[in-house]
């Protein structure tokens, strides 16, 4: 493994992946279409370099996806689910031979550090190993019933199209968290991935295109669209899409949540988040710091479970200030691709834009700002999207505290008294997804466990709030969506749900003993 950029060439890990210098943005299978919609220029916000231009898709090369894809699913889902799990097992062990190349990638398009580059593609391979086992439990249930010589059950059956919207700051994983688990279900898959990191998205399509000629299946298991919003607009209204998971902020969200639930469809929302860590008096210090920052500025605070407020108690605030203002001190701010660094940059320019505004609506707000911020320039951060991060004194009625921005800013919130005045600050904005509770103290812990604790979909003790497992379902609930992908159950709202009742006896009785006498 590289240590150092300097052993990184990242021409080599374009090449491993099929990116061209101009690439088409719209593919099935490994049949590319000659897209001529607007160009996108992919540029790294590591340095600001072209890395490659895409020729965006338009709503014909969406509709001819839709087409092989329906196509495709007559097949697939007649495919004995165990085998399925086999498609999905090769393509785990093909993002094995790329999960260097492709970890660079996703390092240099989208500007995380290089180890989560990796971690990301990780994630890419545990979703496939769970898939794998899960292709041959997708159970459903008998019951009894009612009625003499008769008997229930249910089961559960493929769904169709799942069309599938990502953000720019997971631009791998969570493509693969749908389509590893839609594809064992029997699936096919359309992809609009962020327009901010589309070589990304074609590097996966290629992926999963040679795995699909190896075993000589039909291309339209798996389709890429790269474009803009019109494209996910597109989607979210389109009844032969019965499933759409959305992934990004609330406001794209309730767009799409609004537009498939006109056509009564389904949708899976991964929206935004607005984390928080409490900190008890009884809380282990040295375990605490290192959590919390790596929570607030790894991926430069763009996570959606990214750590934005601090809820401490006053017995130990100055304390635990003091000690995270020293800890920020000790950051390194550069290119991610050098481990020796902790924090890139943002994602590009608009972002530094709002990291900006933030930061100065928290100052109008009556916010002391700790650590100010800024944006670095000079050898080294030439692409103008470094920036440095924040830590702020803040109330947690500030409009701009209860607002989600994707960046390196810490909000520190007071409290005092019990632990519950603490939870009710937490649960005190429209999101939840992830939180934490940082205690030794039993009866706290389950408390904040409790159904008068934390209203996230994530809730961790004596962990940070990024760095959910693929075992769990991963989500939450409010203004981040609801939805639930990855492990546990959340396989179930890829597939239909069928209740089934059999008459094995030679009559016909009625249910609740009705008689209808002819």
């Amino acid at each position: 493994m590289p240590d150092t950029m300097e052993q990184i060439n990242i021409k080599d890990a374009l090449d491993s992946l099929g990116i061209k210098s101009t690439n088409n943005g719209s593919a099935v299978g490994s049949h590319w279409f000659t897209t001529r919609g607007e160009k996108i220029d992919s540029l790294s916000p590591v340095d600001g370099s072209l890395i490659a231009t895409v020729n965006a898709a338009t709503t014909a090369e969406y509709e001819a996806c839709v087409e092989k894809a329906q196509e495709a699913f007559e097949s697939w889902r007649m495919v004995p689910a165990p085998k399925r799990g086999e498609i999905v097992r090769q393509f785990g062990e093909l993002l094995r031979e790329k999960k260097e190349a492709l970890g660079q990638l996703v390092s240099y398009e989208m500007g995380k550090s290089y180890q989560e580059g990796l971690g990301e593609v990780q994630e890419m391979i545990d979703i496939c190993e769970f898939a794998v086992g899960l292709s041959r439990q997708l159970h459903g249930l008998t019951m009894h019933s009612e009625r003499a010589l008769h008997r229930m059950y249910e089961q559960y059956h493929p769904l169709g199209i799942v069309g599938i919207i990502s953000a720019f700051n997971f631009p791998v994983a969570v493509w693969a968290w749908n389509t590893a688990l839609a594809w064992v279900c029997g699936d096919v898959c359309i992809w609009k991935p962020s327009e901010k990191t589309p070589l990304c998205a074609i590097a996966c399509q290629n992926i999963i295109a040679q795995v699909i000629k190896e075993n000589d299946l039909p291309d339209g298991i798996s389709a890429v669209v790269i474009g803009g919003a019109d494209l996910g607009i597109k989607m979210s209204e389109d009844q032969r899409v019965p499933l759409v998971s959305a992934t990004g902020s609330t406001r794209m969200g309730k767009s799409v949540g609004k537009a498939v639930g006109a056509r009564l469809g389904k949708s899976l929302l991964e929206l935004g988040g607005n984390n928080a860590i409490i900190l008890s008096p009884s809380a282990d210090l040295k375990m605490v710091i290192p959590a919390i920052v790596f929570g607030a500025v790894g991926t430069t605070g763009q996570r959606c479970t990214s750590t934005r407020r601090l809820i401490i108690h006053d017995s130990i605030y100055d304390e635990v200030k003091q000690a995270l203002v020293n800890a920020y001190g000790q950051l390194k701010i550069g290119n991610p691709l050098d481990e020796s660094n902790h924090v890139g940059p943002l994602i590009d320019k608009d972002a530094v834009e709002m990291y900006l505004e933030a930061i100065e609506k928290a100052k109008a707000e009556g916010a002391e700002i700790l650590l100010e911020g800024g944006v670095l320039s000079g050898e080294g951060y030439e692409s103008g999207c470094y920036v440095k991060p924040v830590i702020a004194e803040a109330e947690n009625q500030f409009e701009i505290v209860q607002h989600e921005t994707f960046a390196p800013i810490l909000y520190l919130l007071k409290y005092s008294g019990d632990v519950k005045n603490a939870i009710a600050i937490q649960n005190a904005v429209p999101q939840g997804l992830s939180s934490a509770i940082m205690t030794t103290d039993m009866r706290e812990q389950e408390a904040f466990l409790s159904h008068l604790g934390s209203d996230c979909g994530i809730a961790n003790v004596n962990i940070g709030t990024s760095g959910a497992e693929i075992g769990g379902a991963f989500g939450g609930e409010k203004e981040t969506g609801g939805g639930r992908e990855s492990g546990s159950d959340a396989w179930k709202v890829y597939m239909r749900r069928q209740t089934n009742t059999i008459n094995w006896g030679t009559e016909l009785p009625l249910a609740q003993g009705i008689k209808f006498e002819l």
